[in-house]
């Protein structure tokens, strides 16, 4: 489904990706881990276009993802869970998730669009009543639920997930895992995480890449990642102060 072949960013004299090489099968969950600043979100900003590499291809599909024909066509085909929650304020909940459902290539009836959203809601095990609400009167844990909904209102073939248990405690950072895990096996999407929480790891992934460096030190399925016999991949895993990863000394 998704296709890095030796991707490289640079911003001024930082190098953040230095020839990444990366496949990503359809309906496969893929998580790439790797320390603060190795320059995992910066890989998914260059497969969805916000950013773009100096050298290198991405494909979709087969199909050139840096310039697409069809930019709207594209984009529509991926969800996003943000790390931060990035709800809108301003609006109430039902049109958060019922963003993309209101405007744009898959702009829907408003009645539609509200019970789409409030299907989406119910999925993630909000009920109705928290249709009207606003962002500022959800807990934490809600306001990641509903950035959940609204990556899966549209259908997408394709979610990415951005540190998607960030600021949650152990039990609803569990909640949120089986979510993703469930839905993701339910619509069967092509799904991408990108986090540091092992736990999340363990639960999501049915392969994880070690980014490190700019570039993919290992790639395996997740039954192997406590034995991958790859020294960066055994030293974050264990959080192990001495290794290659100088970062964390």
């Amino acid at each position: 489904m998704i296709e890095l072949i030796d991707v490289h960013k640079s911003f001024g004299k930082k190098h953040v990706l230095k020839g990444v090489n990366l496949r990503v099968e359809k309906g496969e969950s893929m998580v790439i881990i790797g320390g603060s600043g190795t320059g995992k979100s910066v890989l998914l900003k260059c497969i969805l276009g916000l950013v773009r590499p100096e050298k290198g291809r991405i494909l979709l599909d087969g199909q050139d993802a840096i310039r697409p024909s069809d930019r709207d066509a594209f984009l529509a085909r991926f969800g996003m869970l943000f790390q931060g929650g990035a709800l809108f304020d301003s609006l109430p909940v039902w049109q958060n998730v019922a963003f993309r459902l209101l405007r744009g290539a898959l702009k829907r009836p408003r009645e539609e669009a509200r019970r789409i959203a409030i299907d989406k809601l119910a999925r993630v095990g909000l009920g109705a009543d928290t249709a009207d609400l606003y962002p500022a009167e959800l807990s934490g844990g809600m306001q990641k639920r509903v950035g959940l909904a609204r990556a899966i209102a549209a259908e997408p073939e394709i979610i990415f997930f951005d540190e998607p248990t960030t600021g949650l405690d152990p039990i609803l950072a569990g909640v949120i895992n089986r979510l993703i895990r469930g839905i993701v096996e339910e619509m069967g999407a092509t799904a991408v995480t990108i986090t540091h929480d092992m736990t999340s790891v363990r639960a999501i992934a049915d392969r994880v890449a070690m980014l490190h460096d700019g570039v993919i030190q290992w790639v395996g399925p997740v039954s192997q990642l406590d034995n991958s016999g790859n020294p960066y991949v055994d030293q974050f895993v264990h959080g192990r102060e001495e290794g290659p990863i100088e970062a964390l000394r």
